[in-house]
């Protein structure tokens, strides 16, 4: 029966993986910007999926509040200050998919020496005291009831901490950025009548 549990959570999250590749295909490949930055948003939801599918519920809450929300949000946002067609690049594009492709390959290499999903011989599945230890002891150790949020904010804390400075950062870089860029365009003395009226009416 567990056998047939795992092979059915093995064929949801393969599915799930496919659209994750689709969705990012059309986000590389699509010039109308509000489309990608909505499908980025599914790409959120879809990997929030995939992440309840193994069980790792904390993780996939995490990534449907930053992914699909509040990263969405920022990129709507960011969206009103400019157009929604993407414009056609001139320069060679080489270089950043070289150096995106050896990251890639130095994360896929960085995998090879963890676990297998499910194995029972990983330290997660062979210490079984040590979920006992945050089950039993965490109300007492952090005087949190719940044991999810006990590891998230106590035993995990510096690294919830630093997943919320990195969405801060990421927020307050854009809204400076966007601000910058509006402070820019009202300063410009070399713009025609007619081109300070249309810049008007793309701020407002």
């Amino acid at each position: 029966m567990f056998e047939d549990i795992a092979a059915i959570e093995h064929f949801v999250v393969m599915i799930l993986l496919t659209v994750l590749i689709v969705l990012t295909l059309g986000i590389i490949y699509l010039k109308d910007l509000l489309a990608a930055v909505i499908l980025s948003g599914l790409y959120s939801l879809v990997s929030a999926a995939i992440f309840v599918a193994m069980d790792a519920v904390d993780v996939a809450f995490t990534e449907a509040a930053v992914g699909a929300g509040i990263s969405t949000i920022i990129l709507l946002g960011a969206l009103s200050f400019t157009k929604r067609e993407q414009k056609p690049q001139k320069h060679n594009n080489l270089p950043a998919l070289i150096i995106v492709c050896m990251t890639g390959a130095l994360l896929i290499y960085g995998t090879l020496d963890m676990p297998s999903y499910g194995d029972g011989k990983s330290p997660a599945n062979s210490n079984p005291q040590l979920a006992q230890h945050y089950l039993q002891k965490s109300p007492d150790e952090t005087g949190v009831p719940n044991v999810v949020t006990s590891v998230l904010a106590s035993y995990r804390g510096y690294d919830t901490l630093g997943e919320t400075a990195v969405v801060f950062t990421a927020a307050i870089g854009v809204l400076s950025l966007l601000g910058l860029r509006r402070r820019r365009r009202q300063e410009d003395p070399n713009l025609t009548p007619r081109q300070r009226r249309r810049q008007q009416s793309e701020d407002t």
